[in-house]
């Protein structure tokens, strides 16, 4: 079968190519590599398909991990140690909507018809130089076209993974979604709801990672449904125009994504059960002010301690939201530059020296203290001396004490 130009394999992945075949086992080079070759951007890892059995591939090759022997994926280790998967080729004959139950046995043919979408349902054979293309998948990246394999809304009800997968696709090469398939997003997108947070996470974090822009990505999610059942808007807030986005890209930053995009972020990274350190930081993002009220240094610098970590989340979203303050991202950078003391930790004191010098019991009225310094030193910078404080601080002890 003719095709383009032939595409450049890896050494390491052809020599597991030529070990398959010579052993009489027909074996093709799969998957995102060959799409993403086709599209002149090699670089992805790069699958193989066979007609070998999962035990067959691990008695032919010394090093095999099984990572996902269940479904026919072998890990095959070359000499330098990198793991290459090789999947035999296999049919669906049961699916819920989350997983397939798969039989071995079949042809290339009925792997490729098992795939998502045609434009990653093509096959090369770098040996032959040959292309098995029975979807016709090339004249769909040709003409920038996600189409689904076969009836689209099957695929869908097979693994409703993959309607994300489609909205994902159509965001980074910039791509239509063919309309029975756009259909069957549609009609199915609300039927996500089912799926492992984790998968749906992972989704959205690709999707940033690999769009050129945030706001064709947000768009698909909310045209098709599945931003609603995922990202709902809390009672009272307003999504961000999704075309805004775009200002964000740059930033490949998942997280600040949705906070532009969703409004209140934290309970969206709970659903995704991203991280603890993800979670608390959407958390200062939606507690924090958007901005000081004006740039001058003394206003900057509390804005700075009343908003700690999410300081630069917050600039970010004010430039792109076009309520940055003029100046401000200036005299932010100054004042760090300066090392000026934003937090208490920054004092040129710290509560043990208070205590040990009497000044100040261990207790509320401690940190009462602390904070008075530190107001002052917000005013002044040029205060933050340990001399200067320990005689503020005896100043100001009495006087705060009496609040204990």
């Amino acid at each position: 079968m003719t095709g383009p130009a032939p595409l450049v394999m890896p050494e390491a992945v052809v020599a597991i190519l030529r070990r398959l075949e010579e052993a009489g086992h027909e074996t093709w080079c799969v998957g995102g590599a060959i799409r993403d070759g086709l599209l002149g951007s090699p670089g992805s890892d790069v699958d193989l398909a066979t007609a070998a059995t999962p035990d067959v591939v691990r008695r032919l090759f010394p090093r095999t991990i099984p990572v996902g022997i269940e479904h026919g994926t072998v890990g095959v280790l070359d000499d330098d140690g990198v793991l290459h998967e090789v999947t035999t080729f296999r049919q669906d004959v049961r699916t819920d909507g989350r997983r397939a139950e798969v039989v071995f046995g079949v042809t290339l043919a009925d792997d490729l018809a098992r795939r998502d979408f045609t434009i990653n349902a093509i096959a090369y054979h770098p040996l032959r130089e040959e292309w098995a293309d029975p979807f016709r998948g090339r004249e769909d990246l040709a003409r920038g076209v996600v189409r689904a394999v076969g009836d689209a809304a099957q695929r869908f009800r097979e693994d409703r993974l993959r309607i994300l997968r489609a909205l994902r696709f159509a965001a980074r090469f910039e791509f239509a979604i063919e309309p029975a398939t756009w259909t069957a997003v549609v009609d199915q997108g609300r039927d996500t709801g089912h799926l492992s947070a984790e998968r749906v996470r992972d989704e959205w974090w690709k999707g940033v990672a690999t769009t050129q822009d945030l706001g064709v990505l947000a768009r698909l999610w909310d045209a098709s449904g599945v931003a609603a059942t995922w990202l709902p808007l809390e009672p009272g807030s307003a999504a961000a125009e999704a075309a805004m986005l775009s200002s964000l890209t740059s930033r490949r930053d998942p997280v600040l994504a949705l906070a532009a995009w969703r409004g209140p972020v934290e309970a969206h990274l709970k659903r995704l059960r991203c991280s603890g350190a993800e979670i608390a930081r959407g958390r200062a993002i939606d507690r924090a002010v958007s901005r000081p009220l004006d740039a001058s240094p003394a206003k900057v610098r509390q804005w700075l301690s009343a908003v700690g970590d999410a300081a630069d989340d917050l600039m970010a979203l004010a430039a792109w939201r076009g309520t940055i303050a003029d100046g401000w991202p200036d005299v932010v950078a100054g004042v760090r530059s300066r090392g000026e003391a934003t937090t208490r930790a920054q004092l040129a004191v710290t509560g043990d020296d208070l205590v040990r010098a009497g000044i100040v019991a261990p207790g509320p009225a401690l940190g009462r203290l602390l904070e008075r310094l530190l107001g002052d030193v917000l005013e002044q910078p040029e205060l933050n001396d340990y001399d200067t404080l320990m005689r503020r601080a005896a100043a100001l002890a009495p006087d705060d004490t009496t609040h204990a």
